[in-house]
């Protein structure tokens, strides 16, 4: 009977154990399917809008890693952009960086510059070797893309400062038809960005850079720099969604790093995005495209720069007025 008494109670035990251990079990599988169920709530889809160029470029590598998440749009034209950041069909947008304070003035400041993405991109080419400087321009006819867009505002600025009156501007819609004419004319003038600058001079070897214009405006505005795009947020998906704004800045630092430093591989995802055709040219133009990331102060202290030079320049290029402090955001380390 003693033994039998023990042996019942030893099963009990035994009994007590593994429903206790099935208890934890249970809980911890439950708790940790409620900690996924919170992480999949918690992942936030942003709706990335960029210009097919050198901008865009910067972005691939972040957009290809986290495709779940990030759903980019890209354009040949900001005008296409616009409309969508305005009526809340994009959340962050990469754009040049006075249509961005055109659209701050427009979007009543509701939205936030949160990088800096590519800086000067902007050359002079021809087939004529003796021009090397702004001056060298008079008489000249130039052609280049859009009026009223940052190339047209940069060189007006430039020939202005450089006393240059007697320039003729021809306008093309894209880049890709000044490059064309450059390609299929000798002794003519072009404004380009790149790629399409390296790309028109693999076309025409006799082409070459005669003005870099991120010199030339340092000889006449020494305290700023040329900033060609930027990333903005709208400020009520920034409010509604800090972290994932965060997560996008730090993923977009990371890219833009590997764009620049493993050439191969951006070239090969330039191609695959339709951004250039081959990757023999994406590979020569990659280092030339100004690609990088700035935030923070120095992003507003560079940006500030460029945009109140032009807003002496020309008010209208930047919307009317400069931009508010609220316009530069900074992210808390």
């Amino acid at each position: 009977m003693k033994h039998r008494r023990i042996a019942v109670s030893v099963l009990l035990m035994i009994f007590m154990i593994c429903g206790l251990t099935a208890c934890g079990t249970s809980s911890d599988t439950k708790t940790k399917e409620q900690e996924t169920t919170k992480k999949m709530e918690e992942t936030v889809t942003v709706r990335v809008g960029a210009l097919k160029g050198p901008t865009s470029m910067g972005l691939l590598h972040c957009i290809q890693e986290n495709s779940q998440v990030y759903k980019l749009q890209m354009e040949t034209d900001a005008s296409t952009l616009l409309p969508l950041m305005v009526k809340g069909e994009l959340d962050i947008a990469l754009l040049p960086a006075n249509v961005a304070a055109t659209l701050y003035q427009k979007m009543d400041g509701e939205i936030q510059v949160i990088d800096i993405n590519t800086e000067n991109v902007l050359s002079i080419l021809s087939t004529d070797t003796s021009v090397s400087s702004i001056k060298d321009l008079e008489g000249k006819t130039i052609y280049l893309t859009g009026k009223g867009t940052t190339p047209d505002y940069v060189l007006q600025y430039l020939l202005k400062e450089n006393g240059v009156e007697n320039v003729t501007l021809e306008y093309k819609s894209e880049a890709s038809e000044v490059a064309a004419v450059l390609a299929g004319t000798s002794g003519v003038y072009g404004l380009l960005p790149q790629p399409f600058a390296t790309s028109a001079m693999v076309q025409n070897p006799d082409l070459s850079v005669g003005i870099d214009m991120g010199q030339a405006w340092k000889e006449v505005a020494p305290d700023s720099s040329i900033v060609t795009g930027v990333t903005v947020v709208r400020s009520e998906f920034l409010k509604n969604h800090p972290e994932a704004v965060q997560d996008f800045m730090k993923a977009h630092e990371q890219s833009a790093k590997q764009a620049v430093e493993e050439v191969d591989e951006t070239a090969k995802l330039v191609v695959e995005y339709g951004i250039l055709p081959k990757e023999e040219i994406a590979k020569k133009a990659i280092p030339n495209c100004g690609i990088t990331y700035i935030d923070g102060d120095d992003m507003k202290q560079s940006l500030s720069g460029y945009l109140e030079v032009l807003h002496q320049y020309n008010a209208e290029s930047v919307g009317g007025e400069l931009p508010g402090d609220d316009f530069y955001y900074e992210m808390e380390k």
